[in-house]
């Protein structure tokens, strides 16, 4: 366990809690969206289609695909207690692994092997309207950045506080709010300080600090430039924590012509409203059409909001046909999804319950934490210390900005350590083993010792036993299969994995046989939400006072999967 922190790293600003909401805050709901490519034992992308024996990705509400028909997402659903999140997580890649015959899961972020676009195909999802949107809107991503960007995995973490905290809540914040209002104002204020304090999530949790030849040939882009060469088929940055998250990675320049406000959800609404409603020139040469045949949904700047690429999203699960901004207006925030974190080559399912535990903590200190909005500078800055931890976080010399003002990377990062040793110490409720404050500590080592981190110890275990980037996450894919296809999996689970494969199938082709519109009349009126004066009037209506619903309709609605992605 880590030594205190000395005075001159503590803050003068931490937050105390109210009693009251202490009890309250060990219930928060957690979920993870775990990404994973099916590769062939030599590492590249499968080109056969997502298995039956998975269900139908279109329907299946934990086993789907994302991007690619090999880009597996695993959903778990959301609950109280991170370790069991975690076990649905094992149990889900026990399931899949004893079900893609020889193939493996890719036990890493950045993609390796032929990386072309042929060797990368485009998920599909059946012949309905809903299935058909999914495909093209995919296709038109690889028409606006390659398919290359769009295969790139990482690990969604998605926390809400429990119901009964919000009225608690408010009353000790002496508001007269609408409720509904209330909580969404609230959860807009978390997001904003996860994006200000989102580098740490880099520095601690980046686990890509080096990439294939392959993806720098496929992937094309100017900042490759700045990267040195490992050996003749890997490329890294000495002190990079997650190339994922920078130039190189899930990027878009595109996207930072024009400005998302997340100062509130009326802005939030407005500007992704816009976005997806302006035309640009570069699409519009692309086209909707080539004939007959989809190239892409539109030719706007978003094709739809989900295309928006960033680090922490407002969510409110979505309903039959309804865009999320839709749903966003009607019913407001529902929970918190940070986009940020990298699959961690050292641990099987990708991610470590120490790092669930710091991520919620986290998440509470950013939602205690005043922050009255960013302007365009803040914004910037906000960005660019992303950029900066992404590229170069194990930097002992680097400095972020901090309102304008320079403050060393180390001095910072352990300023919110010391912040949330109380959060830490509400969450642990009287554990003897103290989990929250161990898994605090574990990364305050880290951020003094940086060599502990997974970026680091990345490129030591190449070093060390002479390995490509390739090499070391191929040796770990085979090891991490080869474990979950070994381990038992509880005969009653795998009953009802084997009776949700049954019923996504049955619903897809249900799906299939009541479509009564044309597909272009489809779009038309999925489209036809997208008027920002309407979300923002929709938002505005006072919310219906309806009886709570219960607690396993809550974990239901955090945890289902919505078809308009």
């Amino acid at each position: 366990m880590s030594k205190q922190l000395s005075c001159s790293e503590r803050t003068t600003t931490a937050t105390t809690i109210d009693e009251s909401l202490r009890p309250l805050l060990i219930h928060g709901l957690k979920g993870i969206e775990k990404e994973s490519l099916r590769i062939n034992r030599g590492g590249s992308i499968s080109l056969s289609p997502h298995p039956a024996q998975l269900g139908a990705a279109l329907t299946h509400p934990n086993i789907t695909t994302d991007y690619s028909e090999a880009l597996l997402e695993l959903i778990t659903p959301a609950l109280s207690d991170g370790t069991e999140v975690l076990d649905s997580l094992t149990d889900l890649h026990k399931y899949v692994c004893a079900n893609i015959n020889d193939e493996l899961l890719l036990a890493a972020s950045m993609p390796v092997g032929d990386l072309r676009n042929p060797a990368i195909p485009i998920a599909e999802y059946g012949s309905s309207n809903v299935g058909r949107m999914k495909h093209i809107y995919r296709q038109g991503l690889s028409y606006r950045y390659g398919r290359c960007m769009q295969v790139i995995a990482g690990i969604h973490f998605n926390y809400s506080l429990p119901e009964a905290f919000w009225p608690q809540y408010q009353h000790s914040m002496k508001n007269v709010d609408d409720l509904r209002s209330f909580t969404t104002q609230a959860y807009m204020g978390m997001i904003r300080n996860l994006q200000r304090y989102g580098w740490l999530i880099l520095y601690l949790f980046g686990s890509s600090p080096a990439v294939a030849k392959s993806f720098i040939d496929s992937r094309q882009s100017a900042h490759f430039r700045t990267l040195e060469k490992f050996d003749e088929t890997s490329y890294y940055k000495p002190f990079a924590t997650s190339l994922r998250m920078s130039q190189i990675g899930y990027f878009n320049p595109i996207q930072s012509t024009f400005h998302i406000s997340f100062n509130s959800i009326e802005e939030y609404i407005r500007d992704l409203s816009r976005a997806t409603t302006i035309p640009y020139l570069e699409y519009e040469r692309i086209g909707t059409k080539a004939g007959n045949r989809y190239r892409q949904l539109n030719t706007h700047f978003l094709q739809i909001e989900n295309e928006y690429y960033t680090s922490v999203r407002p969510k409110q699960p979505t309903q039959s046909g309804e865009r999320p901004l839709q749903a966003l207006g009607s019913r407001g925030i529902q929970y918190v999804e940070i986009r940020s974190v990298d699959v961690d080559v050292f641990e099987p399912t990708g991610i470590a319950i120490e790092t669930m535990r710091f991520l919620e903590a986290l998440s509470l200190l950013c939602l205690f934490q005043p922050n009255s909005g960013h302007d365009l500078k803040q914004h910037d800055e906000i960005s660019n210390n992303a950029l900066l931890v992404a590229n170069r976080g194990r930097d002992p010399s680097l400095k972020l900005l901090d309102n304008r003002r320079e403050v060393p990377l180390r001095q910072w990062a352990l300023m919110l350590c010391e912040q949330m040793q109380e959060i830490c110490e509400i969450l642990d409720n009287g554990n003897a083993d103290t989990p929250y404050t161990c898994a605090l500590h574990q990364q305050i080592e880290k951020i003094r010792h940086p060599e502990l981190t997974a970026s680091a110890r990345m490129l030591t275990a190449m070093r060390a036993q002479k390995m490509s980037i390739t090499e070391l996450v191929l040796q770990k894919s085979h090891e991490y299969t080869r474990y979950f296809r070994n381990a038992a999996l509880d005969a009653t689970i795998k009953r009802n994995f084997d009776l949700q494969i049954k019923a996504s199938l049955a619903q897809q082709k249900q799906l299939e046989a009541t479509d009564e519109i044309p597909f272009d009349q489809y779009l038309s009126n999925y489209f036809s939400q997208n008027t920002s004066a309407r979300l923002l009037d929709e938002f505005r209506k006072p919310m219906q006072t309806t009886q709570a619903p219960a607690r396993n309709g809550h974990v239901e609605a955090h945890s289902r999967r919505h078809f308009s992605t």
